[in-house]
């Protein structure tokens, strides 16, 4: 078996033609697969501008551009898995900050990365926009360091509305 069999060994969605789209919440739809480059630090990046999810309290939808970093260690999310996932939450009903909070949470119980940030960019609804940021550095590591230093810094230079 190659190493890139081996890479991708277990993973179901990439490549499938009948993609089978979930629309309540559904965390299981996540698959990681072997980072190969362990031997480096770096980042992954994933800008996700078609995130919905619905207000819990009026059923009205949110809209938002998902931001997802981060650093991995032994596994790495497969994208297609992902995309799915974030579709998922279409008729989920949560708050900005709950969703991007769950997010974090099952990346980190599926990959256990070095370090994670999620932070969603929502259209504003009523005249206000929110923009939930959570963050992850493992414990005991330098990454740890960094993601109280991200969290405390991070948005030093607030944005404008109108240059979303």
């Amino acid at each position: 078996m190659t190493e890139r069999n081996k890479q991708t060994e277990g993973l179901t969605l990439l490549g499938n033609k009948k993609t089978e789209y979930i629309f309540d919440y559904d965390p299981d739809l996540l698959e990681s697969f072997d980072n190969v480059n362990t031997h480096r630090d770096y980042f992954v990046k994933f800008n996700f501008p078609e995130f919905t999810s619905l207000c819990p309290i009026t059923n009205q939808p949110d809209f938002a551009t998902i931001y997802i970093s981060y650093v991995p260690d032994k596994l790495m999310v497969e994208s297609k898995s992902l995309k799915l996932y974030l579709f998922s939450f279409r008729n989920h009903g949560d708050f900005h900050e709950d969703c991007m909070n769950k997010i974090a949470d099952d990346l980190i119980k599926l990959m256990d990365p070095k370090y994670l940030e999620v932070w969603g960019k929502f259209t504003p609804r009523g005249g206000i926009s929110i923009d939930p940021y959570v963050n992850y550095g493992k414990k005991g590591t330098k990454w740890e360091e960094v993601a109280f230093n991200r969290l405390a810094n991070h948005d030093m230079y607030p944005e404008k509305i109108d240059n979303r």
